[in-house]
């Protein structure tokens, strides 16, 4: 697979987790607690993921064991401290916060791998957190800070490293076993967290109205999104995928208007107009195109 290729899939992961917004709205709704909506979510990726891949599964090795684990204790903390954190702050508040992993993404690669981010990463980033301000509505609501906003913080970091790490762990561990950890850790952590934590949440639930959304967290957010990632991501590098991934909130916000949560607005097309720009910045190589197409053309027409 090629980078592009791998880009590209990205981009549908991204997809894909941004439809999860609404969804989690949705299961929210019928007051079911994250921590039971992370669970459900993780018990049906693991069995999807044993029945499409089990002969895999059964070749697991101790070193390929031991990089699961790490990369499915980064992806709980995370989704736990992201949810729980939308429980008390806004979600404008929680998508700008949580986009400044990309601005990490490059420090934490350059830490670990002593890989320099190329120039055009930094304006990636820019562009990238420019458009989270318009998209979130921060440019003209201003942003306030709630304990929500504590945990979101904490997050992206956790976030960040999950992302750095991933690029390791997909070179060195196959993608379905890491589908499977991810999904399987996620189940026992949010079992554990909804018996001590949210226990007393349980008997609200309304099943009726939360079960239909947090099947589709399972099957496409969490079964389909993160195999195609873990593939994917073996053949591009940490930074490029952390950019397209972020467009995750575009998506969202598409699916918002789409779905009536909220309305199109001037916020979200300048905001997404910045974000597509920044993702074609950070996969294409713009000098390279301006070299081959505008400078040798004109050297070759030259008399």
């Amino acid at each position: 697979m090629v980078q592009s290729r791998a880009n590209r899939n990205l981009l549908l992961v991204a997809f894909m987790w941004g439809t999860s917004y609404t969804f989690i709205k949705m299961a929210i709704a019928g007051n079911m607690p994250p921590s039971v909506i992370n669970t459900l979510r993780g018990i049906i990726s693991s069995i999807l993921v044993y029945i499409f891949f089990r002969r895999i599964i059964h070749t697991m090795t101790w070193k390929e064991f031991k990089i699961g684990a790490v990369c499915a204790v980064f992806n709980f903390v995370v989704v736990q401290l992201q949810s729980t954190g939308l429980e008390y702050t806004t979600p404008s508040n929680s998508s700008f916060i949580t986009s400044i992993y990309v601005i990490l993404l490059p420090f934490i690669a350059w830490l670990f791998f002593k890989r320099v981010p190329p120039l055009k990463i930094y304006v990636s980033i820019v562009l990238c957190i420019l458009g989270m301000v318009f998209l979130t509505g921060i440019v003209s609501s201003g942003l306030k800070f709630h304990i929500g906003d504590f945990l979101t913080i904490l997050s992206a970091i956790f976030y960040a490293l999950q992302m750095t790490y991933y690029g390791y762990a997909t070179k060195n561990a196959r993608p379905q076993v890491l589908a499977f950890q991810l999904g399987f850790v996620q189940a026992i952590c949010g079992i554990l967290y909804s018996l001590t934590v949210d226990v007393g949440k349980l008997p609200q639930i309304n099943w009726g109205v939360a079960i239909g959304p947090v099947i589709y967290l399972g099957v496409v957010a969490t079964f389909a999104a993160q195999v195609i990632q873990m593939i994917s991501q073996k053949y591009t590098d940490t930074v490029t995928a952390g950019l397209v991934l972020m467009t995750e909130s575009l998506f969202a916000s598409i699916v918002s208007v789409i779905f009536h949560v909220e309305s199109l607005t001037q916020n979200l097309i300048i905001g997404g107009s910045l974000v597509i720009m920044a993702t074609l910045i950070a996969q294409f190589d713009i000098r390279g195109v301006i070299t081959r197409y505008i400078v040798n053309r004109n050297i070759v027409k030259k008399p």
